[in-house]
């Protein structure tokens, strides 16, 4: 698979949003009140050397960096978010690098923990990144990571994906995404395809509701924030706005919010 366009895309979407994961979802709430970050802090909470793969604006990290004394280090491809990561006061002790999960910048047995929010599943060449995190980690180190699940049958995500497969058919090819990371990373079965030969056991799967329930505008600023609308023409995504506006009304509560919920995935696998 050639990663060169793949990372391009990534690199041009991130350059122009580089924000957009941690504004999309980093208002969602688990049913016990915590955010996928919140989470995925969470199951590294006993490690001190902590790597973020595709730590993007660093909102993750910033909760991480909780911990005193933790030694943190952020690895994305796209050098706008970083910057952003770099703003954040708890992250000044941190080191952000720029570069790829398939060559990443730092010596063997550096951490004890590598965390990754919604970018595993965007990354081509899975096992070289598999044995890269692999190397990095020592022995007994875990990798958890949060993969996006889809929707929540009835509610609003599940309408905007509806109407967004719609539109994407109907555009010119120009206008689509290229395809992004490996299968295998969204299922129990495939990371364990991916992660056993790298050396790491069974792999732990949870799988959990989010929800992005509010006023509608609310509730379409997350669902846009998806890759495939980066290379539509304005025109495009503010039908595709409209659209979306109309086919939630019915779903509308009397206080204005639509209920919007997704699923994502909590994946965690120990390095033997």
């Amino acid at each position: 698979m050639t990663t060169a366009p793949q990372e391009a895309f990534l690199q041009a979407f991130h350059a122009e949003y580089p924000a957009v994961t941690a504004e999309a979802f980093g208002r969602g709430r688990a049913p016990d009140g915590r955010s996928s970050y919140e989470i995925l802090c969470d199951q590294v909470a006993g490690s001190r050397r902590v790597l973020d793969l595709g730590c993007g604006d660093g909102l993750l990290l910033e909760l991480l960096a909780r911990r005193v004394g933790r030694q943190l280090a952020g690895v994305d491809l796209s050098s706008h978010s970083l910057a952003l990561a770099r703003r954040r006061p708890a992250l000044s002790g941190a080191t952000l690098e720029q570069g790829r999960a398939q060559e990443l910048p730092f010596a063997d047995d550096s951490f004890d923990a590598c965390v990754s929010h919604m970018a595993l599943m965007l990354m081509s060449e899975i096992e070289q990144v598999a044995a890269e995190v692999a190397r990095v980690l020592s022995p007994g180190g875990v990798l958890a990571c949060v993969v996006g699940g889809g929707a929540v049958g009835g509610e609003a995500f599940e309408r905007f994906l509806t109407l967004l497969r719609r539109t994407v058919e109907e555009t010119p090819a120009s206008q689509r995404i290229p395809a992004l990371g490996d299968k295998r990373t969204r299922s129990r079965e495939g990371l364990d395809e991916v992660l056993g030969p790298a050396g790491f056991a069974a792999v732990g799967w949870e799988t959990v509701p989010v929800c992005l329930t509010g006023p509608v505008e609310q509730v379409w600023a997350a669902v846009s924030g998806v890759y495939d609308l980066g290379p539509l023409d304005r025109a495009t995504v503010e039908g595709l706005r409209k659209a979306f506006i109309a086919e939630v009304r019915d779903l509308t509560t009397s206080d204005g919010h639509v209920p919007c919920a997704f699923k994502i995935h909590l994946a965690t696998a120990q390095l033997r």
